[in-house]
């Protein structure tokens, strides 16, 4: 089990400024063009091992769905190792198990920045194909692409003399990571790894494995607090392997039951080296020097381990040659696999040991590679495939086909995903495959909806009005190369979606409206002249031109609603491809209907809600921190204001300053229920919520309070009152 001693570090301790002349240091990001939030690092690692969940300053580490508190990676890492000239076995990894996660020269985390390189390389680089983001390129695969390149050659700290511990012999090998993620609804689910692997050292290596480590969990932290629960937080997770789709996965088995209800799956996409392409459901592969077909007994292994367990099945891997074993020789290829009856079994079976709540590390191994030899390079994909469990009636700790349903379904999404232009996949470019003309399989190619409409939210008093522009009607799609776009649709959240559960807009959004072409035959035919603006509209400081309007009606002020609107196109029946829509989860707004500005607090007097305030109902949210699920609204301010709030004896409480642009940073409340940046709440100008602390965050008693406002613009001043009980 792990250890429960959590040290809190600053990312400047943990980066670890290495000193070097142009020298990166440490750094890590977090996906958030999908809805996954998985952290990467530039030396090959996932997830951040929880840091700051303690103290609420930590980034997600495997959260999905985005903004629902469902922690699913405590960390992971990419392995390789090969018996160097045939002999020795040697292994190089980039993270390992480690009750703290990574640290600069802590054991098995073995891949470090690699010094021979310079310029933009040594740091995690971003890329993105959407045309309007600040990191496009038309290099980039997918809509946000991270990219970083390490090695393991180094024996010690980069720019220090700190010893990488146990990392005596390397093997020399440069990696370039890619990891890719899209917002696609469709797609959403997955973040693919892609690793190129170069032997840069002197020694050829025989029998080579790659694999993918990680140490899953599924728990809501939002209801336990990472570490909070002692060893009861790690220990609940039950694991799987599903051979047929070369896929390990974990689930919550016996935790934040009802709150969890998702998977985690580490998926193997495909190899090739100099031998040609690889994959366990190829019986043979092309070799492109001898010209043939020949037998291929490439594998994907699965283990499973317990930290500092040394039962001989589950034996937590301490050497180097412990760690090849584990890549080498899979729990899958063991006859007790799910088969009790198989001889010496005694009655056990592997998997439905797995299935039991434990806390383990997975692992997925592919190989072997024959020959790794100088210059040499191999080329790998895994994935990251989550996935809500498919309801069936059963409780959340149930593990069965039916649950597992939507998972298959999303690693089906992630080979497709790989498999590109190889439609048929035998690693061949076959006639009719080279759509964009190159002469070689070009993978990592979906088929893609309309472009994501341009929107705007407005919020007033009772209503919420979207605004959206005709920039989806022109999408091209890349597999048809035509024009392909049918229409819109408007999606609107549930009351309360965020305060009464784990938020999961793809479960929480109900579609409010739908608009088609007219005359095509598809769909409903209800054309678009209901929400056509007569003329463009342009908002000021916004250059976008808006043509179409939604106005959602008879919205109770000061509660959170999540807006969007999406494109559709027709799907193209020739390819089996039904509709294909545009992200609601890239394109959503949370909107506050409330008072606008005031300018006149003589005739609309300034007011509190909800008055009196009780702490404990359903206004709050479910958080492990109290002052983090706590807002009182301030409605009817003006333009410019400064709030002051007293006790009625005169004390001074807070001091709260207020424009129309107000956009929630100010207040907990949004940070940890709201969109996750802060300028995607839309307020109407004239509310601005407050946490109930006083100016040295203390939360404040119940009681009667005063509150004043000053008109920044017009001098005028306003006192009023509010009740808090408890």
């Amino acid at each position: 089990m792990k250890l429960l001693r959590f040290i809190t570090l600053s990312l400047s301790i943990l980066a670890l400024n290495l000193g070097l002349s142009g020298q990166a240091s440490f750094q890590e990001k977090t996906t958030n063009a999908s809805n996954v939030r998985l952290n990467v690092t530039n030396i090959g690692t996932f997830g951040n091992a929880f840091r700051g969940y303690r103290d609420g300053t930590g980034d997600p580490s495997g959260e999905y769905p985005a903004g629902s508190g469902v922690e699913h990676v405590f960390e992971g890492g990419i392995w390789i190792g090969g018996k160097e000239n045939g002999g020795q076995v040697v292994v190089s990894t980039s993270a390992y198990d480690a009750p703290q996660g990574y640290a600069p020269g802590r054991g098995g985390f073995e891949f470090s920045i690699d010094t021979s390189i310079t310029g933009a390389e040594r740091s995690l680089q971003e890329k993105s194909s959407l045309f309007d983001s600040r990191y496009f390129s038309p290099n980039a695969v997918s809509h946000q692409d991270y990219i970083a390149t390490f090695s393991d050659k180094s024996i010690v700290v980069p720019g220090t003399q700190i010893p990488i511990n146990d990392h005596n012999r390397p093997m020399n090998v440069k990696v370039q990571m890619e990891t890719y993620n899209w917002n696609y609804s469709f797609t959403d689910f997955m973040v693919i790894v892609n690793l190129t692997f170069t032997n840069e050292g002197s020694n050829t290596y025989q029998d080579v494995y790659t694999a993918l480590w990680n140490n899953t969990v599924v728990r809501n932290i939002n209801i336990t607090a990472a570490g909070a629960g002692g060893a009861a937080f790690y220990n609940r997770g039950g694991n799987g392997f599903m051979d047929s789709l070369h896929l390990a996965y974990c689930y919550d088995a016996a935790g934040d039951l009802g709150f969890t209800e998702s998977y985690v799956g580490q998926k193997f996409l495909g190899a090739e080296d100099k031998n040609g392409f690889h994959h366990p459901d190829l019986d043979s592969n092309y070799n492109p020097i001898s010209g043939s077909w020949e037998l291929d007994n490439f594998l994907l292994n699965y283990n499973a381990w317990v930290f500092n367990d040394f039962n001989a099945d589950y034996a937590f891997p301490q050497s180097e040659n412990d760690r090849y074993r584990k890549m080498e020789q899979g729990l899958n290829q063991n006859p007790c696999w799910s088969n009790p009856l198989a001889p010496n079994c005694n009655g056990r079976d592997f998997q439905a040991e797995l299935n039991a709540a434990g806390n383990r590390s997975d692992l997925i191994s592919a190989g072997p590679f024959e020959e790794f030899a100088p210059g040499d390079v191999i080329e790998v994909s895994f994935a990251f495939v989550f996935a809500k469990k498919n309801e069936d009636g059963n409780p959340n700790q149930e593990n069965n086909e039916v649950q597992r349903k939507n998972l298959i379904a999303n690693a089906g999404w992630a080979q497709q995903a790989y498999n590109g232009e190889d439609r048929n996949f035998n690693g061949l470019l076959d006639a009719g495959e080279d759509n964009d003309g190159d002469g070689k399989i070009t993978r990592f190619i979906l088929p893609s909806p309309p472009d994501i409409p341009r929107t705007r939210v407005e919020p007033s008093d009772s209503k919420i009005e979207i605004y959206w522009s005709d920039n989806a009607e022109k999408s091209i799609d890349p597999i048809s190369n035509r024009e392909d776009f049918e229409g819109y649709r408007v999606y609107l959240s549930k009351l309360g979606f965020d305060v009464t559960g784990v938020p999961d807009l793809a479960r929480d959004f109900s579609l409010a409206a739908q608009y088609d072409k007219a005359g095509n035959n598809l769909f409903y035919e209800s054309g678009f002249g209901s929400i056509e603006l007569a003329e463009p509209l342009y908002f000021e400081g916004d250059t976008n031109a808006y043509h179409y309007k939604y106005t959602l009606e008879n919205i109770p002020n000061g509660w959170q609603y999540a807006v969007a609107v999406t494109a559709f196109d027709e799907g193209n029946p020739e390819s089996n491809l039904e509709s294909l829509e545009s992200s609601f989860l890239a394109n959503n707004y949370r909107a506050f209907a409330g008072t606008g500005a005031n300018a006149n607090m003589d005739e609309n007097a300034p007011f509190v809600y909800p008055n009196p305030y009780y702490y404990g109902s359903a206004w709050e949210g479910q958080s492990n921190f109290q002052e983090e699920s706590r807002k009182l609204i301030f409605a009817n301010l003006p333009a410019r204001c400064i709030i002051r709030v007293y006790t009625v004896g005169g004390d001074f409480i807070d001091e709260i300053r207020h424009d129309e642009a107000y956009d929630g940073s100010d207040t907990r409340w949004f940070r940890t229920f709201g969109a996750e940046d802060a300028g995607e709440n839309r307020f109407s100008g004239g509310e601005h919520a407050w946490d109930l602390l006083s100016s040295e965050s203390q939360i404040i008693s119940r009681g009667l309070y005063m509150f004043s406002v000053e008109d920044l613009n017009s001098g005028e001043s306003f006192t009023g009152k509010f009740v808090i009980i408890k």
